[in-house]
């Protein structure tokens, strides 16, 4: 731990990345809740979604809760390009601009694996837990190292991003980058029109047709769906550097757990190889990780279920701080996937 941080710093010295490049002095920022038990049979890894820090997702860790920090030792590693791990804003010169690494999810979990054998002695994990961004590296657990993953549960998140989600990715860095402040490849200054942009277009794909027209955005204190853009959409991504969310979209574009020497490129290959008990929860309104995806993936799996989340809440089902019935499906769901 650093200074006034509630994280500790892995360095994982400097990693030959999927590309080819290396990543000189590579950084994971982690967090950790609960005690790790005689056996180390006990660890649960969260890792976060688009944009998140840890401090966006720990809302789940709590006694009584699913990943309760009472019975479970928890690990939450920042994924690369989030600002605190190692990212664009603090990765210094020559690998800037367009000069960073591509940083591929399987780089990231090889790291991840790394953390938890080389600081806690760990070799075998309970359970992956991810939302999002965070379920696709939890395929990734699964798929990278089979005999050392007991579960996984992906919420919301697929094993390979699948075209249509990848369309959306492409409008999202387009909003972006037509800040006149993306030039030559690199940010020039703060792209205020570009995070604007980028957030009115997220609120499209992020929350079904039914939760605006039902006006939901009321039940958490808007006024106006104009208000609901502004306070929440507009500000939410202003909050990261630009070009650590543009590093993170790439990762997001280019997840494919099958995409490496071993499967070469044969998804369902890749997917029969899984020895984890998969739960996929995809939200039932979500537009971009579909529920017909997780689907035929399950055609593949071992072990696998799945249980969509009913919810008008689109995507952000899966990360329910606003959605008590979410939550507690959620919860229900990943405590019966523990105790199995």
């Amino acid at each position: 731990m650093t200074g006034t941080t509630d994280y500790s710093i892995f360095d994982a010295g400097d990693v030959v990345l999927q590309s080819g490049r290396t990543f000189p002095g590579m950084k994971i920022a982690y967090k950790t809740w609960g005690t790790l038990n005689a056996d180390r049979s006990n660890v649960i890894v969260y890792p976060t979604s688009f944009s998140a820090q840890h401090y966006d997702t720990q809302w789940l860790i709590r006694p009584g809760g699913a990943l309760d920090p009472e019975r479970y030792f928890i690990v939450i590693p920042n994924l690369f390009g989030n600002g605190l791990s190692s990212s664009p804003s603090n990765t210094p010169w020559p690998l800037t601009g367009d000069r960073y690494p591509n940083v591929t999810y399987l780089d990231a979990v090889r790291v991840q694996q790394r953390l938890l054998a080389e600081v806690f002695g760990v070799e075998r994990v309970r359970l992956v837990y991810g939302w999002s961004m965070g379920g696709m590296q939890a395929y990734h657990w699964a798929s990278a190292f089979p005999d050392r993953v007991e579960r996984i549960a992906v919420v919301c998140g697929s094993a390979r991003c699948a075209p249509h989600n990848a369309v959306f990715i492409e409008g999202v860095r387009a909003a972006l980058t037509a800040d006149p402040a993306y030039l030559d490849g690199a940010f020039t200054a703060r792209p205020v029109r570009g995070y604007r942009a980028m957030g009115r277009l997220y609120a499209g794909w992020a929350m079904s047709q039914a939760f605006y027209r039902e006006e939901l955005w009321r039940t958490i204190g808007y006024s106006s769906l104009e208000d609901y853009l502004v306070r929440n959409w507009e500000a939410n991504f202003s909050r990261r550097d630009a070009a650590d969310l543009l590093a993170q979209l790439w990762t997001w574009q280019h997840g494919d757990i099958s995409a490496n020497e071993r499967f070469g490129g044969d998804l369902p290959a890749a997917l029969r190889a899984i020895e984890a008990q998969v739960l996929l929860m995809p939200g039932d309104h979500d537009l971009y990780f579909r529920v017909e995806d997780n689907r035929r993936e399950l055609e593949h799996l071992r072990h696998g279920r799945l249980l969509p989340i009913p919810s008008v809440w689109g995507h952000r089902a899966g990360n329910p701080v606003q959605c008590p019935e979410d939550a507690a499906f959620i919860e229900s769901a990943v405590r019966a996937l523990l105790d199995a």
